[in-house]
């Protein structure tokens, strides 16, 4: 199945059901008043979608409208939780090998990972406000998984039946504020705006093979004003979703709403390009010797949309927006 969340002057916005070839949407109000309300009630309400589902697909469902990403807001506005890992250590690696910092402690074994904001999420189309241009503007392209319940101490075997959603994520960050905030050792805090999300969230089958050993087996492209940046691979990701999921459910249990996501995709070979702006600085100054990459200004446009490997484009849409200074 394919979410959708309407803007309809909510906090949670309108749920509806998006045909597979995101050509149609359908509202079911009658079943879950929003997505939060479907993925907590998941077991309740996941026939009752399935058949209107299916329904939509055969372009016989009742209510149906047209299907336009740009009134859609984040698939979930807000969230119980949203936790960001580390899970391509390709990225971390090439910034430690850049900067001569010292290696993390177990990061081949412990993922690492961080809780962000969770109150207001940003939808595919929406400009981004930022405060300043000095503050060093970069976009993260990212996958993320959304969760039903989870039990504290938990395995990543189990963890992975706990996966409700995929989704895809453009982690905004800001890169001068970061590293101040990581030397506090509290963690980001104005280094990380609010994250901004693909049109729709999709159930795992909607994937077919590409979804496989807790991963996104697809690449994600991203073009910065209109030029590829980057294509790399999410099957690269040295944590699985499980894996990670668990990490997180270690010492606490996770509530039904909660997001997991994978950080930065990042591959090691340089043809793949990069998704986020810092890992192609660091990457320069590994290989010329010097950064020539700069930020991104306010104007500035990115594009991502994810793609299986036969060429079609992904489920999720396309998560397009652009960079304005805050009023």
């Amino acid at each position: 199945m394919k979410f959708a969340t309407f803007d309809d002057g909510t906090l949670d916005g309108a749920l509806h059901l998006v045909s597979r070839d995101q050509q149609r949407a359908l509202p079911v109000p009658q079943i879950a008043t929003s997505l939060l309300d479907a993925v907590q009630r998941w077991e309740q309400v996941q026939a009752a979608l399935q058949e209107q589902y299916r329904a939509l697909n055969e372009a016989s469902a009742p209510g149906m409208v047209a299907f336009v990403p740009q009134q859609c807001r984040a698939p979930l506005p807000r969230s119980p939780q949203w936790l960001d890992a580390s899970a391509f250590l390709n990225h971390g690696r090439l910034m430690e090998e850049a900067f001569k910092t010292p290696p993390i402690p177990h990061f081949d074994t412990v993922p690492v990972m961080y809780q962000g904001a969770s109150d207001d999420f940003l939808g595919p189309c929406q400009d981004v406000p930022l405060p300043s241009e000095a503050d060093g503007i970069d976009f993260e392209g990212e996958f993320g998984v959304v969760l039903g319940p989870v039990a504290m101490g938990t395995s990543a075997q189990q963890a992975l039946q706990a996966i409700r959603l995929l989704v895809q994520i453009n982690d905004w960050s800001l890169r001068a504020l970061g590293p101040h905030e990581m030397k506090t050792g509290f963690g980001f805090l104005q280094a990380k705006p609010s994250t901004a999300f693909a049109p729709l969230a999709v159930t795992p089958d909607e994937l077919g093979d590409a979804w496989r050993d807790g991963r996104v087996q697809m690449q994600l492209q991203v073009h910065w004003n209109g030029l590829l940046f980057g294509q790399p691979h999410g099957g690269e990701m040295n944590f699985s979703f499980g894996e990670l999921i668990a990490h997180a459910a270690r010492s606490r249990r996770l509530t039904a709403g909660t997001i997991v996501g994978s950080g930065t995709v990042s591959n090691q070979a340089r043809t793949a390009g990069s998704a986020c702006i810092a890992e192609r600085r660091v990457i320069e100054k590994i290989d010329l010797g010097e950064i020539r990459t700069g930020f991104m200004r306010f104007g500035d446009e990115v594009r991502m949309q994810a793609g299986f490997a036969d060429g079609r484009d992904g489920p999720f849409g396309v998560l397009q927006q652009r960079v304005v200074q805050s009023s």
